[in-house]
């Protein structure tokens, strides 16, 4: 293929395909290359669905709201069913620690307009019945936040972003970035070289590999998580809880119902299992359960269906990396750090007007927080 692009993506993932679809929308001639069969067989495929803005940093609240309100809209705007659900999320807390940590997040997401409240124990048990009320000292709740389904997701911004007149090429692994001076000047796979104004790096947990195709240093390190999801039950809680409360072999956990009635799970490890292995462990399994039955007693009746491994791309400080780095026209969306799924859709959007040339206050504030160059020393509070 000889034709030049607008912009050439590199990664048809959680990130990639909304994006394409984004860019190709505004009129952008679009090519999105992947080393797999088809889009989202990365960690988007492993990703557990859920979607906030409940963050504690700037960039990632104003992406998480643009994206909430994506997906809160894309059937409507769309017609394809992504089994969006807004059930919030709800972190809930143990230790009197974490509730004075969580009571001064809130006062400070408030400030974002985000609709979030820390309740008192009682109020909980309202809000989640069934939880165990032994030890709880209360919880946020944000009933805005929600969650979807993100093979049903991917397939609908793929199916779209090709309506605008994206290109796909799957099965092409890439090999080399050419450069001149400046500027990457060819994008080279074992199937052919591409041409673009733009490359955009979206490799996930590959991206650290793509910027040293180019001599570009990115610090990105994959470590490896588990989920897993149960049979199909009657709904019985609404938000995603969150409890971040560490304790041996893992430092949170969370679960959550789906809209198809399904209990999708997932742990944080500690220490934290760097690489990409994605073979499923003999531990997860009986440590995760052993957390959830002892915060909702009644899961413990349900069966679980089957768990997998996915891979979080993570960088030092637990914040995206976004922008130019190495080269003039080598842009960067890399390192989500596992939220992937729910920042995609928002920072598609955004770099689609960055782009475009277009500028905002709450781009600004995107692109100056998620520097490539940025200090990588400070620590997000809830990552």
């Amino acid at each position: 293929m000889n034709d030049k692009f607008d912009v050439i993506i590199i990664g048809a993932g959680s990130v990639g395909v909304p994006l394409s679809y984004f860019l190709a929308r505004k009129g952008f001639k679009t090519l999105v290359i992947d080393e797999k069969s088809s889009p989202g067989q990365g960690s988007n495929k492993a990703a557990i669905g859920g979607i906030r803005a409940t963050h504690s940093s700037p960039g990632k609240i104003l992406v998480g709201l643009k994206s909430l309100e994506i997906f809160r809209n894309w059937e409507k705007e769309t017609g394809d069913d992504i089994e969006y659900y807004e059930g919030g999320y709800a972190f809930v807390t143990y230790r009197e620690e974490d509730r004075n940590s969580l009571k001064e997040l809130v006062k400070y997401q408030r400030q974002f307009g985000l609709e979030i409240d820390f309740y008192e124990k009682e109020e909980i048990l309202k809000i989640i019945p069934g939880i165990n009320p032994e030890g709880l000292l209360g919880g946020t709740y944000s009933p805005r936040d929600g969650s979807a389904s993100p093979l049903l997701a991917i397939e609908s911004f793929y199916k779209h972003a090709k309506k605008h007149g994206a290109i796909f090429k799957f099965r092409e692994k890439v090999i080399s970035l050419e450069t001149e001076k400046e500027k990457i000047t060819a994008v080279k796979t074992l199937s052919g070289s591409y041409r673009a104004d733009i490359v955009i790096n979206c490799a996930g947990g590959e991206a650290s590999d793509i910027g040293k195709l180019a001599g570009v240093e990115l610090p990105v390190i994959p470590d490896s998580h588990e989920g897993g999801v149960t049979e199909p039950v009657e709904r019985f809680v609404n938000p995603m809880i969150v409890d971040i409360k560490p304790e041996k072999g893992s430092k949170n956990f969370y679960f959550y119902q789906h809209k198809t009635g399904q209990i999708i799970f997932c742990l944080t490890p500690d220490p934290p299992i760097w690489g990409t292995d994605l073979r499923e462990t003999s531990t997860f399994l009986p440590m995760v359960a052993k957390r959830m039955i002892k915060v909702m007693p009644k899961l413990k009746y349900i069966r679980v269906r089957r768990t997998w491994r996915g891979v979080y791309p993570m960088t030092p400080d637990g914040n995206p990396i976004v922008g130019f780095k190495g080269y003039k026209n080598f842009l960067h969306l890399v390192g989500m750090c596992g939220q992937g799924f729910m920042l995609g859709p928002g920072l598609g959007y955004y770099i689609s007007e960055y782009l475009e040339g277009k500028t905002s206050e709450e781009l600004e504030t995107i692109l100056k927080e998620f520097s490539p160059d940025r200090d990588f020393g400070a620590q997000e509070l809830l990552k």
